[in-house]
Protein backbone atom coordinates (compact mmCIF):
# COMPACT_ATOMS: atom_id res chain seq x y z
CA UNK A 1 0.00 0.00 0.00
CA UNK A 2 1.46 3.17 -0.74
CA UNK A 3 0.59 5.96 1.63
CA UNK A 4 0.50 8.96 -0.52
CA UNK A 5 -2.23 10.87 0.70
CA UNK A 6 -3.75 14.25 -0.74
CA UNK A 7 -6.22 16.13 0.43
CA UNK A 8 -8.56 18.08 -2.41
CA UNK A 9 -10.51 20.98 -0.84
CA UNK A 10 -10.24 23.05 2.32
CA UNK A 11 -8.44 21.01 5.48
CA UNK A 12 -10.95 21.13 8.31
CA UNK A 13 -9.88 23.25 11.40
CA UNK A 14 -9.31 19.65 12.99
CA UNK A 15 -7.28 18.06 10.55
CA UNK A 16 -4.95 21.23 10.16
CA UNK A 17 -4.24 21.44 13.79
CA UNK A 18 -3.16 17.36 13.50
CA UNK A 19 -0.97 18.29 11.10
CA UNK A 20 0.71 21.33 13.05
CA UNK A 21 1.48 19.18 15.42
CA UNK A 22 3.12 16.34 13.72
CA UNK A 23 5.28 18.96 12.02
CA UNK A 24 6.12 19.98 15.65
CA UNK A 25 6.56 16.59 16.78
CA UNK A 26 8.66 15.59 14.46
CA UNK A 27 10.57 18.87 14.31
CA UNK A 28 10.09 19.72 10.74
CA UNK A 29 12.31 22.63 9.22
CA UNK A 30 9.58 25.86 9.63
CA UNK A 31 10.20 29.12 7.31
CA UNK A 32 13.59 29.41 5.37
CA UNK A 33 16.29 31.69 7.47
CA UNK A 34 16.37 34.71 5.88
CA UNK A 35 19.94 34.44 4.78
CA UNK A 36 18.68 31.25 2.51
CA UNK A 37 15.76 33.56 0.94
CA UNK A 38 18.12 36.23 -0.20
CA UNK A 39 20.63 34.02 -1.74
CA UNK A 40 17.41 32.30 -3.48
CA UNK A 41 16.13 35.25 -4.79
CA UNK A 42 19.32 36.30 -6.08
CA UNK A 43 20.33 32.98 -7.86
CA UNK A 44 16.67 32.91 -9.28
CA UNK A 45 17.77 36.17 -11.21
CA UNK A 46 21.17 35.00 -12.13
CA UNK A 47 21.83 31.46 -12.48
CA UNK A 48 25.59 30.25 -12.77
CA UNK A 49 26.83 31.06 -16.34
CA UNK A 50 27.85 28.02 -17.60
CA UNK A 51 28.52 26.96 -21.36
CA UNK A 52 25.34 25.07 -22.46
CA UNK A 53 23.89 23.69 -25.55
CA UNK A 54 20.85 24.73 -27.14
CA UNK A 55 17.82 22.36 -27.28
CA UNK A 56 15.10 24.86 -27.03
CA UNK A 57 13.29 24.05 -30.57
CA UNK A 58 13.09 20.04 -28.74
CA UNK A 59 9.23 20.23 -27.84
CA UNK A 60 9.74 18.89 -24.44
CA UNK A 61 6.65 18.15 -22.39
CA UNK A 62 6.31 17.71 -18.57
CA UNK A 63 3.87 14.85 -17.16
CA UNK A 64 3.01 15.18 -13.34
CA UNK A 65 0.12 15.34 -11.11
CA UNK A 66 -2.31 17.93 -11.30
CA UNK A 67 -1.64 21.05 -9.60
CA UNK A 68 2.26 20.62 -9.55
CA UNK A 69 4.52 23.13 -9.75
CA UNK A 70 8.21 21.92 -9.36
CA UNK A 71 8.96 19.86 -11.75
CA UNK A 72 11.76 18.26 -11.85
CA UNK A 73 11.62 16.61 -15.75
CA UNK A 74 11.02 17.33 -19.11
CA UNK A 75 10.43 14.89 -21.46
CA UNK A 76 10.78 14.22 -25.74
CA UNK A 77 11.17 10.56 -27.50
CA UNK A 78 11.86 10.31 -31.27
CA UNK A 79 12.05 7.44 -33.69
CA UNK A 80 15.66 6.14 -33.91
CA UNK A 81 15.64 4.07 -37.04
CA UNK A 82 13.84 0.88 -35.47
CA UNK A 83 14.67 2.12 -31.61
CA UNK A 84 14.34 4.99 -29.99
CA UNK A 85 15.69 8.11 -28.83
CA UNK A 86 15.23 9.31 -25.24
CA UNK A 87 15.93 13.31 -24.66
CA UNK A 88 15.25 13.93 -20.42
CA UNK A 89 15.51 17.09 -19.06
CA UNK A 90 16.60 17.06 -15.63
CA UNK A 91 16.14 21.07 -13.45
CA UNK A 92 19.58 22.12 -13.37
CA UNK A 93 19.62 22.93 -9.39
CA UNK A 94 23.52 22.85 -9.76
CA UNK A 95 23.02 26.02 -11.46
CA UNK A 96 21.06 27.59 -8.31
CA UNK A 97 22.84 26.10 -5.61
CA UNK A 98 26.33 27.25 -5.21
CA UNK A 99 28.66 25.04 -2.78
CA UNK A 100 29.46 26.50 0.45
CA UNK A 101 26.81 29.00 0.58
CA UNK A 102 23.29 29.67 2.73
CA UNK A 103 21.13 27.97 0.09
CA UNK A 104 23.74 24.33 0.15
CA UNK A 105 23.56 24.40 3.69
CA UNK A 106 19.79 24.81 3.93
CA UNK A 107 19.66 22.13 1.87
CA UNK A 108 21.65 19.02 3.08
CA UNK A 109 19.88 20.24 6.76
CA UNK A 110 16.56 19.42 4.94
CA UNK A 111 17.55 16.47 2.59
CA UNK A 112 14.36 16.48 1.07
CA UNK A 113 10.92 17.53 0.49
CA UNK A 114 8.43 16.35 2.89
CA UNK A 115 5.06 16.02 1.86
CA UNK A 116 1.88 16.15 4.01
CA UNK A 117 -1.62 16.11 3.30
CA UNK A 118 -2.43 19.83 3.74
CA UNK A 119 1.14 20.99 1.93
CA UNK A 120 4.56 20.17 1.95
CA UNK A 121 7.83 21.42 3.65
CA UNK A 122 9.77 22.07 0.25
CA UNK A 123 14.05 21.23 0.30
CA UNK A 124 14.46 24.89 -1.46
CA UNK A 125 12.60 28.09 -1.45
CA UNK A 126 9.47 28.08 -3.64
CA UNK A 127 11.66 30.94 -5.91
CA UNK A 128 14.04 28.08 -7.53
CA UNK A 129 12.13 24.87 -6.68
CA UNK A 130 8.25 26.29 -8.19
CA UNK A 131 10.06 29.34 -10.20
CA UNK A 132 13.02 29.66 -11.40
CA UNK A 133 14.13 26.30 -11.08
CA UNK A 134 11.33 23.85 -12.21
CA UNK A 135 10.47 23.27 -15.98
CA UNK A 136 7.11 25.11 -16.31
CA UNK A 137 6.20 25.20 -20.05
CA UNK A 138 7.22 28.22 -22.00
CA UNK A 139 9.90 29.67 -20.24
CA UNK A 140 13.48 28.56 -20.92
CA UNK A 141 15.23 26.65 -18.30
CA UNK A 142 18.76 25.46 -17.29
CA UNK A 143 19.11 21.64 -16.96
CA UNK A 144 21.36 18.24 -17.62
CA UNK A 145 19.81 16.45 -20.26
CA UNK A 146 20.36 13.12 -20.89
CA UNK A 147 20.01 11.45 -23.95
CA UNK A 148 19.47 7.56 -23.98
CA UNK A 149 19.43 5.62 -27.51
CA UNK A 150 17.40 2.41 -27.27
CA UNK A 151 17.10 -0.08 -29.31
CA UNK A 152 14.04 -1.89 -30.77
CA UNK A 153 13.37 -3.92 -27.66
CA UNK A 154 13.88 -0.83 -25.48
CA UNK A 155 17.77 -1.91 -24.29
CA UNK A 156 20.28 0.77 -23.61
CA UNK A 157 23.22 1.05 -26.50
CA UNK A 158 23.85 4.70 -26.18
CA UNK A 159 23.82 7.42 -23.16
CA UNK A 160 25.16 11.15 -22.32
CA UNK A 161 24.41 14.20 -20.22
CA UNK A 162 25.31 17.33 -20.71
CA UNK A 163 24.20 21.05 -19.43
CA UNK A 164 21.43 22.37 -22.06
CA UNK A 165 18.79 24.82 -22.05
CA UNK A 166 14.79 23.53 -22.84
CA UNK A 167 11.34 24.96 -23.02
CA UNK A 168 8.48 22.82 -21.75
CA UNK A 169 5.55 22.87 -24.50
CA UNK A 170 2.75 21.64 -22.05
CA UNK A 171 2.14 20.50 -18.47
CA UNK A 172 0.40 17.66 -18.78
CA UNK A 173 -1.08 14.88 -15.92
CA UNK A 174 -1.33 11.23 -16.08
CA UNK A 175 -4.77 11.17 -16.81
CA UNK A 176 -4.62 12.95 -20.18
CA UNK A 177 -1.79 10.98 -21.30
CA UNK A 178 -3.86 7.66 -20.55
CA UNK A 179 -6.70 9.30 -22.20
CA UNK A 180 -4.50 9.67 -25.20
CA UNK A 181 -3.32 6.62 -25.55
CA UNK A 182 -6.55 4.88 -24.97
CA UNK A 183 -8.53 6.76 -27.41
CA UNK A 184 -5.90 6.94 -30.14
CA UNK A 185 -5.32 10.00 -30.08
CA UNK A 186 -1.61 9.92 -28.38
CA UNK A 187 1.14 11.11 -30.89
CA UNK A 188 4.68 11.80 -30.88
CA UNK A 189 6.11 12.03 -27.39
CA UNK A 190 3.02 10.11 -25.94
CA UNK A 191 2.60 7.77 -28.27
CA UNK A 192 6.66 6.75 -28.26
CA UNK A 193 6.17 7.00 -24.01
CA UNK A 194 3.71 3.94 -24.04
CA UNK A 195 5.62 1.98 -26.60
CA UNK A 196 9.09 2.49 -24.66
CA UNK A 197 7.24 1.86 -21.03
CA UNK A 198 5.81 -1.52 -21.82
CA UNK A 199 9.17 -2.03 -23.28
CA UNK A 200 10.86 -1.35 -20.48
CA UNK A 201 8.59 -2.84 -18.33
CA UNK A 202 9.19 -6.25 -20.11
CA UNK A 203 12.82 -5.88 -19.48
CA UNK A 204 12.32 -5.19 -15.99
CA UNK A 205 10.31 -8.27 -15.63
CA UNK A 206 13.04 -10.27 -17.48
CA UNK A 207 15.96 -9.18 -15.10
CA UNK A 208 13.69 -9.93 -12.23
CA UNK A 209 13.01 -6.32 -11.28
CA UNK A 210 9.74 -5.38 -9.30
CA UNK A 211 7.10 -3.28 -9.53
CA UNK A 212 4.23 -3.54 -6.93
CA UNK A 213 0.77 -3.40 -7.78
CA UNK A 214 -0.68 -1.18 -4.57
CA UNK A 215 -3.19 1.11 -4.63
CA UNK A 216 -2.44 4.72 -3.15
CA UNK A 217 -5.11 6.27 -0.31
CA UNK A 218 -6.48 9.46 -1.09
CA UNK A 219 -8.55 11.82 1.02
CA UNK A 220 -10.86 13.34 -0.79
CA UNK A 221 -13.54 16.35 0.28
CA UNK A 222 -16.93 15.66 -0.48
CA UNK A 223 -20.73 17.36 1.03
CA UNK A 224 -20.26 15.48 4.29
CA UNK A 225 -16.80 16.41 4.84
CA UNK A 226 -13.82 13.77 4.31
CA UNK A 227 -13.60 10.02 2.73
CA UNK A 228 -10.95 8.04 2.17
CA UNK A 229 -10.25 6.09 -0.94
CA UNK A 230 -8.09 3.41 -3.02
CA UNK A 231 -6.88 4.75 -6.20
CA UNK A 232 -4.77 2.44 -8.50
CA UNK A 233 -1.80 4.05 -10.32
CA UNK A 234 -2.59 4.17 -13.97
CA UNK A 235 -0.49 2.68 -16.59
CA UNK A 236 0.76 6.24 -17.93
CA UNK A 237 2.00 6.59 -14.58
CA UNK A 238 4.27 3.31 -14.52
CA UNK A 239 5.68 4.17 -18.60
CA UNK A 240 6.78 7.61 -17.01
CA UNK A 241 8.51 5.61 -13.94
CA UNK A 242 10.69 3.54 -16.33
CA UNK A 243 11.94 6.85 -18.11
CA UNK A 244 13.11 7.86 -14.77
CA UNK A 245 14.53 4.06 -14.05
CA UNK A 246 15.95 3.83 -17.11
CA UNK A 247 17.88 7.03 -16.19
CA UNK A 248 18.94 6.46 -13.12
CA UNK A 249 20.39 2.72 -14.56
CA UNK A 250 21.97 5.09 -16.99
CA UNK A 251 24.19 7.43 -14.20
CA UNK A 252 24.83 4.36 -12.17
CA UNK A 253 26.67 2.44 -15.16
CA UNK A 254 28.25 5.67 -15.69
CA UNK A 255 29.72 6.41 -12.19
CA UNK A 256 30.50 2.86 -11.63
CA UNK A 257 32.84 3.33 -14.99
CA UNK A 258 34.46 6.55 -13.39
CA UNK A 259 35.02 4.89 -10.19
CA UNK A 260 32.74 7.83 -8.07
CA UNK A 261 29.62 8.52 -7.07
CA UNK A 262 26.81 7.67 -5.07
CA UNK A 263 24.24 4.90 -5.34
CA UNK A 264 20.77 3.96 -4.56
CA UNK A 265 21.14 0.05 -3.27
CA UNK A 266 19.01 -2.96 -1.74
CA UNK A 267 20.20 -5.83 -0.70
CA UNK A 268 18.78 -9.04 -1.88
CA UNK A 269 16.38 -10.86 0.38
CA UNK A 270 17.66 -12.40 3.14
CA UNK A 271 16.87 -16.45 2.70
CA UNK A 272 15.24 -16.87 5.80
CA UNK A 273 12.94 -13.73 4.36
CA UNK A 274 12.48 -15.18 1.00
CA UNK A 275 11.39 -18.88 2.51
CA UNK A 276 9.25 -17.03 4.53
CA UNK A 277 7.65 -15.48 1.43
CA UNK A 278 7.22 -18.56 -0.55
CA UNK A 279 5.57 -20.22 2.90
CA UNK A 280 2.92 -17.42 3.03
CA UNK A 281 2.90 -17.90 -1.28
CA UNK A 282 1.49 -21.57 -0.45
CA UNK A 283 -0.58 -20.88 2.15
CA UNK A 284 -2.58 -17.82 0.15
CA UNK A 285 -2.21 -20.29 -3.51
CA UNK A 286 -0.88 -17.61 -4.83
CA UNK A 287 1.07 -19.26 -7.63
CA UNK A 288 5.21 -19.66 -7.61
CA UNK A 289 6.39 -21.63 -10.09
CA UNK A 290 9.59 -23.07 -9.84
CA UNK A 291 12.31 -20.73 -10.97
CA UNK A 292 10.20 -17.86 -11.06
CA UNK A 293 11.46 -14.38 -9.37
CA UNK A 294 9.87 -12.54 -6.62
CA UNK A 295 9.17 -10.07 -9.41
CA UNK A 296 7.43 -12.58 -12.17
CA UNK A 297 5.50 -14.13 -9.39
CA UNK A 298 3.98 -10.51 -8.31
CA UNK A 299 3.57 -8.79 -11.78
CA UNK A 300 -0.30 -9.63 -12.67
CA UNK A 301 -1.51 -9.77 -9.22
CA UNK A 302 -4.81 -7.85 -7.86
CA UNK A 303 -4.47 -6.08 -5.08
CA UNK A 304 -8.74 -6.16 -4.94
CA UNK A 305 -8.55 -10.05 -4.51
CA UNK A 306 -7.95 -10.67 -0.50
CA UNK A 307 -5.60 -13.75 -0.37
CA UNK A 308 -3.12 -11.12 -3.10
CA UNK A 309 -3.17 -8.24 -1.08
CA UNK A 310 -2.29 -9.82 2.07
CA UNK A 311 0.76 -11.75 0.35
CA UNK A 312 1.77 -8.34 -1.30
CA UNK A 313 1.52 -6.69 1.86
CA UNK A 314 3.54 -9.74 3.83
CA UNK A 315 6.06 -10.29 0.99
CA UNK A 316 6.94 -6.46 1.46
CA UNK A 317 9.96 -7.60 3.65
CA UNK A 318 11.56 -8.52 0.48
CA UNK A 319 12.24 -4.66 -0.31
CA UNK A 320 13.28 -3.52 3.15
CA UNK A 321 16.60 -1.84 3.67
CA UNK A 322 17.15 0.12 1.15
CA UNK A 323 19.94 3.13 1.46
CA UNK A 324 22.49 5.29 -0.34
CA UNK A 325 26.11 3.92 -1.11
CA UNK A 326 28.92 6.67 -1.89
CA UNK A 327 32.21 5.85 -3.55
CA UNK A 328 35.23 7.37 -4.68
CA UNK A 329 37.78 4.91 -6.06
CA UNK A 330 37.38 1.07 -6.41
CA UNK A 331 33.55 0.63 -6.90
CA UNK A 332 31.63 -1.52 -3.83
CA UNK A 333 31.13 -5.02 -4.16
CA UNK A 334 27.22 -4.41 -3.29
CA UNK A 335 26.06 -2.02 -5.90
CA UNK A 336 22.97 -3.45 -7.19
CA UNK A 337 19.35 -2.76 -5.98
CA UNK A 338 17.77 -5.58 -5.78
CA UNK A 339 14.03 -4.55 -6.92
CA UNK A 340 15.43 -2.85 -9.74
CA UNK A 341 17.68 -5.81 -10.70
CA UNK A 342 20.77 -3.26 -12.19
CA UNK A 343 22.85 -0.77 -10.13
CA UNK A 344 20.45 2.18 -10.23
CA UNK A 345 21.21 6.15 -9.33
CA UNK A 346 18.57 8.75 -8.06
CA UNK A 347 19.01 11.68 -10.64
CA UNK A 348 15.94 12.85 -12.21
CA UNK A 349 14.19 14.79 -8.73
CA UNK A 350 16.65 17.05 -7.87
CA UNK A 351 14.12 19.50 -6.67
CA UNK A 352 13.09 16.97 -4.43
CA UNK A 353 16.35 15.54 -2.94
CA UNK A 354 19.26 16.19 -2.39
CA UNK A 355 21.29 13.30 -3.68
CA UNK A 356 20.38 14.03 -7.29
CA UNK A 357 22.41 16.98 -7.34
CA UNK A 358 25.42 15.49 -6.18
CA UNK A 359 24.68 12.59 -8.51
CA UNK A 360 23.43 14.57 -11.35
CA UNK A 361 27.41 17.08 -11.25
CA UNK A 362 29.03 14.03 -10.88
CA UNK A 363 27.88 12.07 -14.30
CA UNK A 364 28.04 16.04 -15.85
CA UNK A 365 31.60 15.96 -15.34
CA UNK A 366 32.12 12.17 -16.25
CA UNK A 367 30.75 12.76 -19.18
CA UNK A 368 32.30 15.62 -20.08
CA UNK A 369 36.21 14.02 -19.53
CA UNK A 370 36.79 16.48 -16.61
CA UNK A 371 37.28 15.43 -12.77
CA UNK A 372 34.43 15.44 -10.57
CA UNK A 373 34.37 18.97 -8.71
CA UNK A 374 36.20 19.22 -5.60
CA UNK A 375 33.57 20.34 -3.17
CA UNK A 376 31.41 17.60 -5.28
CA UNK A 377 33.68 14.61 -4.51
CA UNK A 378 34.14 16.52 -0.57
CA UNK A 379 30.23 16.10 0.01
CA UNK A 380 29.39 12.41 -1.81
CA UNK A 381 30.83 11.09 1.41
CA UNK A 382 27.97 12.64 3.82
CA UNK A 383 25.20 11.86 1.63
CA UNK A 384 24.16 8.29 3.02
CA UNK A 385 23.92 9.68 6.93
CA UNK A 386 22.27 12.96 5.35
CA UNK A 387 19.32 10.90 3.22
CA UNK A 388 19.05 8.54 5.78
CA UNK A 389 18.09 10.43 8.46
CA UNK A 390 16.29 13.21 7.00
CA UNK A 391 14.29 9.83 4.99
CA UNK A 392 13.28 8.70 8.40
CA UNK A 393 11.69 11.92 9.25
CA UNK A 394 9.84 12.21 5.83
CA UNK A 395 8.73 8.67 6.38
CA UNK A 396 7.76 9.68 10.21
CA UNK A 397 6.05 12.25 8.57
CA UNK A 398 4.03 10.02 6.51
CA UNK A 399 2.95 7.22 8.95
CA UNK A 400 1.96 10.11 11.19
CA UNK A 401 -0.60 11.68 8.83
CA UNK A 402 -1.58 8.74 7.35
CA UNK A 403 -2.75 7.62 10.94
CA UNK A 404 -3.99 10.88 11.93
CA UNK A 405 -6.67 11.02 8.61
CA UNK A 406 -7.90 7.48 9.17
CA UNK A 407 -8.87 8.49 12.72
CA UNK A 408 -10.41 11.90 11.80
CA UNK A 409 -12.40 10.05 8.95
CA UNK A 410 -13.80 6.89 11.57
CA UNK A 411 -13.77 9.46 14.66
CA UNK A 412 -18.13 9.17 14.42
CA UNK A 413 -18.05 5.45 13.79
CA UNK A 414 -16.90 3.75 16.94
CA UNK A 415 -18.97 0.10 16.86
CA UNK A 416 -19.88 -0.09 13.93
CA UNK A 417 -19.02 -2.98 11.80
CA UNK A 418 -16.99 -3.25 8.31
CA UNK A 419 -15.82 -5.23 5.79
CA UNK A 420 -12.06 -6.18 5.87
CA UNK A 421 -9.44 -8.33 4.73
CA UNK A 422 -6.62 -9.77 7.01
CA UNK A 423 -3.15 -8.47 5.54
CA UNK A 424 -0.82 -9.68 8.72
CA UNK A 425 -0.87 -11.70 11.42
CA UNK A 426 1.04 -11.58 14.64
CA UNK A 427 1.10 -15.14 16.52
CA UNK A 428 3.34 -13.63 19.39
CA UNK A 429 0.95 -10.85 20.37
CA UNK A 430 -2.45 -12.38 18.65
CA UNK A 431 -3.95 -9.87 16.49
CA UNK A 432 -2.85 -8.25 13.44
CA UNK A 433 -3.31 -6.02 10.42
CA UNK A 434 -7.11 -5.41 8.48
CA UNK A 435 -7.19 -4.20 5.15
CA UNK A 436 -10.97 -2.04 4.69
CA UNK A 437 -12.14 -1.43 1.54
CA UNK A 438 -14.58 1.71 2.37
CA UNK A 439 -13.31 3.73 3.76
CA UNK A 440 -9.72 3.11 2.75
CA UNK A 441 -8.11 2.16 5.66
CA UNK A 442 -5.28 -0.03 6.85
CA UNK A 443 -5.34 -0.58 10.89
CA UNK A 444 -4.53 -2.73 13.82
CA UNK A 445 -7.61 -5.62 14.84
CA UNK A 446 -7.47 -7.80 17.86
CA UNK A 447 -8.45 -11.11 17.80
CA UNK A 448 -7.00 -14.83 17.81
CA UNK A 449 -7.32 -16.61 15.54
CA UNK A 450 -7.25 -13.68 12.38
CA UNK A 451 -6.95 -16.05 9.03
CA UNK A 452 -4.17 -14.32 6.65
CA UNK A 453 -6.05 -13.84 3.41
CA UNK A 454 -9.54 -13.79 4.71
CA UNK A 455 -12.55 -11.92 4.67
CA UNK A 456 -13.97 -10.69 7.78
CA UNK A 457 -15.88 -8.69 9.48
CA UNK A 458 -14.64 -6.47 11.92
CA UNK A 459 -15.94 -3.90 14.55
CA UNK A 460 -14.19 -0.60 15.28
CA UNK A 461 -13.03 -0.21 18.59
CA UNK A 462 -11.19 3.36 19.05
CA UNK A 463 -10.68 5.83 16.43
CA UNK A 464 -8.77 9.10 18.08
CA UNK A 465 -7.36 11.88 16.30
CA UNK A 466 -5.85 13.18 19.48
CA UNK A 467 -3.55 9.60 19.75
CA UNK A 468 -3.70 9.39 16.09
CA UNK A 469 -4.97 5.50 17.03
CA UNK A 470 -7.10 3.45 15.12
CA UNK A 471 -7.81 -0.30 16.33
CA UNK A 472 -10.51 -3.09 14.68
CA UNK A 473 -11.33 -6.04 16.96
CA UNK A 474 -13.20 -9.30 14.86
CA UNK A 475 -16.56 -8.78 15.29
CA UNK A 476 -18.85 -11.43 16.89
CA UNK A 477 -20.78 -13.58 14.77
Amino acid sequence: MTTNIRVSGDVHPRLADGFERIRREIKLPEVFPQAVLREAEQVAQSPARTARQDHTALPFVTIDPPGSMDLDQALFIEALGAGYRVWYAIADVGAFVRPGGALDAEARTRGETVYLPDGKVPLHPQVLSEGAASLLPGVTRPVALWRIDLDAEGRTVGVDVQRSLVRSRERLDYDYVQAAVDTGTADGTLKLLAEVGRLRLELERERGGVTLPTPEQEVVRDDDGYRLEYRVPLPSEAWNAQISLLTGMAAASMMLDAEIGVLRVLPSPQPGDLAKVRRIAAALEVPWPEGASYGDVVHGLDPKNPAQAAFLNESKILLRGSGYLSFNGEPPAMAEHSAVAAPYAHVTAPLRRLVDRYATETCLAIAAGEPVPGDIQAGLMDLPEIMSSTGRRAGAVERASVDLVEAFVLRDRIGHDFDAVVIDTDERRQGGQVQLTDPAVIAKCDGSPLPLGQRVRVRLTQADPGTREVRFALALA
